[in-house]
């Protein structure tokens, strides 16, 4: 059975409101591997209770939060004590809050490297894929270098009224770093695949990410 390590923020914030990752995009993506019999644990930086917003958004979130045994997977286990060969591929959740925790963590570098070496899928939606902006393979080129990818867009940060909070702008991280950076119109659903790396454009792209995950570690 294939098992799935998901990293999540531990930053708590944006703009001085409750953040973190974003709900949704997380039991989205989990749903479809649950589906399919496929396990995954969750860790972030700091481990411990993991920080999230719109807990509330829609009736699957507002389910799985009340189910037991998913809600204990939200005590998560520290990112630096992660082992990447005990799991099959690994997905980066988005949210306001890896913006801040996750971009330059050296541990995270360390894991996504390590699937990406073994061209094991990396997945990521929304602000996930701006974790992969930054890492660096052994030679020292970007991994996202001459890759086809997405990521939360411009227009949506405008539409969210976000420009003026966060440290970067997603969009310009991946092409900064070499990246053929994808996008349809705000809201769409778009997943793009190349090589190991799947990435989704928006919170309505996270169930699709979850399905393209689950067709890479069932093919």
């Amino acid at each position: 059975m294939s098992n799935v390590l998901v990293i999540a923020s531990s930053h708590p914030e944006l703009g001085g409101e409750p953040n973190g990752t974003y709900m949704p995009e997380l039991t989205h993506a989990l749903h479809v591997l649950d589906e399919h019999k496929i396990s995954y644990d969750i860790v972030s930086p700091k481990g411990g209770r993991l920080p999230s917003y719109g807990d509330d958004a829609d009736e699957l979130t507002k389910t799985m939060l009340a189910d037991s045994a998913f809600a204990g997977k939200l005590v998560t286990k520290k990112l630096a004590d992660v082992d990447p060969s005990q799991y099959d591929a690994v997905f980066y959740p988005g949210g306001y809050g890896l913006l801040f925790d996750l971009v330059d963590n050296a541990d995270s570098h360390r894991v996504a490297k390590s699937f990406f070496a073994r061209n094991a899928p990396v997945a990521a939606v929304c602000h996930g894929p701006a974790a992969l902006s930054r890492v660096e393979l052994d030679d020292g080129t970007a991994m996202v270098k001459g890759r086809d990818v997405t990521g939360f867009t411009r227009g949506e940060e405008v539409a969210m009224d976000t420009l003026e909070k966060i440290p970067f702008l997603l969009e310009d991280a991946m092409t900064e770093h070499g990246a053929v950076y994808r996008k349809m119109s705000n809201w769409a659903v778009h997943i793009v695949e190349d090589g190991p790396l799947i990435t989704g454009q928006n919170p309505a792209s996270a169930a699709g990410v979850g399905q393209a995950l689950v067709a890479r570690l069932t093919s």
